[in-house]
């Protein structure tokens, strides 16, 4: 299982695109939370029992539910307690649902939310900081000081790079497509090299080392 990261603006989910075109499954976290929030998703009743105000036509207005957290750190909290659990049930279900040997698994706050344990190898998309602020406040209605209270949210762009077991340089199309297939190929080679135990993590190296 790959965890894949990376910081806003850094070309994580154009990366896990890329995961897409060479045949490997992606679950995309963000995807799920809108699953879980949407009509007859799993977390509508229970979100909605604590916070009325953000249901609305019978699924979770995430804006809505923004307004009711932000600023309140207990009750993003208890926010997360709900949810979070059902996001890992989504995942769990997705990669026993994908008969394969490779699964990306793309999860925007990885490491914010203790989730490099659960994966086996961790692979970062970045690009230069310059690059990073020029993407992002190109986005409609971004300022630098909403740029900058996101990042202040985030685990530091270099320190995901030193906990990574893998950089992707997603400062081109070029460069990031290649680091993709190198990924893969380095993990399908230690694989066929490491194949010593029929359980286990089969020669992909675990977060334990």
């Amino acid at each position: 299982m790959i965890g894949l990261t990376g910081s806003i603006g850094m070309g994580k989910s154009t990366t896990a695109a890329m995961f897409r075109e060479e045949g490997i499954p992606v679950w995309d976290a963000d995807a799920a939370v809108h699953r879980l929030y949407s009509v007859g998703g799993a977390a509508v009743q229970p979100v909605s029992k604590e916070f009325p105000a953000a249901l609305r036509d019978g699924s979770i207005d995430r804006a809505r539910l923004s307004s009711e957290v932000v600023g309140n750190p207990e009750a993003l909290r208890h926010l997360e307690s709900i949810v979070h659990p059902l996001v890992r049930q989504d995942r769990e279900a997705f990669i026993s649902n994908a008969a394969v040997d490779v699964v990306v698994v793309d999860i925007p706050l990885l490491f914010e939310t203790g989730s490099e344990a659960e994966v086996d190898v961790i692979a970062v998309a970045s690009a230069s900081p310059e690059e990073q602020r020029r993407r992002v406040l190109d986005r409609p209605g971004m300022t630098e000081a909403k740029l900058d209270a996101i990042l202040a949210r985030q685990v530091p762009d270099p320190e995901k790079r030193a906990r990574a077991d893998y950089v992707i340089d997603t400062s081109s199309l070029e460069a990031a497509r290649r680091d993709v297939q190198n990924v893969l190929r380095d993990i399908q080679d230690k694989r066929h090299a490491g194949n010593r135990a029929r359980h286990g993590n089969d020669g992909i190296r675990s977060r334990d080392g």
